[in-house]
């Protein structure tokens, strides 16, 4: 049996083959590249949800690059102190899987680790990939695995859905957030913005203590390519004019601030 369940009726899904079923007769096939899509068609609000193909490849490039390496490994580390003996990891909106495969690595089999995000060019780049992983195509509002199954939950600039956290959640167990530190990327911001307002640490979510924090800090040099890759994985691309993100991709060299808080929250009795 695996963690996951069916997404249309909540019954545990077992493995058959390439296949997941429950007892009701909903059946979901395991595609190609290794992951399993349960998002039913019925739950989509749009044809292609989640990020396109575009930004998908842009932020692919960038992370493939290293220049997060130090947020990855922090990360990482952690989720490995905070982690218990046969339970689940969870990322949620995992994206290409860069963070999640390097959770795996860290907890060395020691629990399986899930990386769940909707948008399916992503999901499928990052089984394709990683291999130490199990990727599920699904909505973070209604992550269709089972309750109490894991010890740590993460989320990297991804919504924070609190309620779906504390479920997935066991008793004690940890959300671990990254979000942008206050500094975060004003050099990239002051091309598109008059005043760039500096972020502040996250609130603590419902049903939630804060447990720990930490803020992360480091300078980028990058190729003017780089920059306008970096531009396009974030929030705020649709910004940007063509002549703007043209203009950036012929620097010859572009320094940005990264910085991140990573908090720690622990479900509350």
């Amino acid at each position: 049996m695996s963690a996951y369940c069916c997404p249309l009726c909540q019954q545990p899904l077992a493995r058959q083959g390439n296949s997941l079923s429950c007892e009701q007769g909903h059946q979901f096939d395991y595609a190609k590249e290794g992951y399993i899509n349960l998002l039913p068609v019925q739950y989509k609000k749009s044809k292609q949800p989640g990020d396109n193909q575009d930004m998908v490849q842009a932020r692919r490039r960038f992370l493939s690059a290293g220049h997060y390496q130090f947020l990855r490994q922090a990360l990482a580390e952690r989720v490995s102190a905070l982690h218990q003996a046969n339970t689940a990891a969870i990322d949620m909106g995992c994206g290409e899987g860069y963070y999640t495969s390097e959770l795996a690595n860290q907890l060395q089999h020691k629990g399986q680790v899930y990386g769940i995000d909707i948008a399916k060019p992503a999901v499928r780049y990052a089984a394709k990939r990683y291999d130490t992983c199990e990727f599920a195509v699904a909505s973070s509002k209604q992550i269709p695995l089972k309750a109490g199954s894991a010890s740590v939950v993460t989320s990297v600039f991804a919504p924070i859905f609190a309620q779906e956290s504390a479920r997935l959640l066991a008793p004690q167990g940890h959300l671990v957030v990254a979000s942008p530190g206050p500094r975060h990327l004003a050099e990239l911001k002051e091309i598109i913005y008059r005043e760039v307002r500096e972020h502040q640490p996250l609130e603590t979510p419902t049903g939630f203590t804060r447990s720990a924090e930490q803020l992360l800090s480091h300078t980028l040099t990058l190729t003017g390519e780089q920059a306008r890759d970096l531009a396009l994985m974030t929030p705020f691309a649709w910004k940007f004019s063509v002549e703007q993100l043209a203009a950036l991709a012929a620097q010859p060299e572009f320094k940005v601030q990264a910085e991140f808080y990573l908090s720690e929250f622990q479900k509350s009795s």
